[in-house]
């Protein structure tokens, strides 16, 4: 999850001379993942690839392996993406 959520902030989040920040922490029994980047005008939504496609199934596996997900806007340009899971 980490893995898909951060490349998805380098593929679509990017903007030159910008980074991302990657956030994880538990609160009580929950685990949350959360990734900052400065595309406040790209959300992410999960989509259906052609069946060749050799990419874009990242949000249907977050979608699917997540208890909940979504995006939380920020101070412009900003925008996180985040997700939990019930420990």
């Amino acid at each position: 999850m980490v893995a898909e959520l951060s490349a998805n902030a380098v593929t679509h989040g990017h903007v030159p001379g910008r980074d991302f920040r990657l956030l994880l922490y538990v609160v009580g029994g929950t685990l949350r993942i959360e990734v900052t980047d400065t595309r406040d005008d790209r959300h992410p939504a999960p989509r259906l690839p052609s069946p060749d496609a050799e990419c874009g199934r990242g949000l249907l596996l977050v979608d699917a392996l997540a208890d909940r997900w979504g995006v939380t806007p920020g101070p412009p340009p900003r925008k996180t993406v985040w997700a939990e899971f019930d420990l």
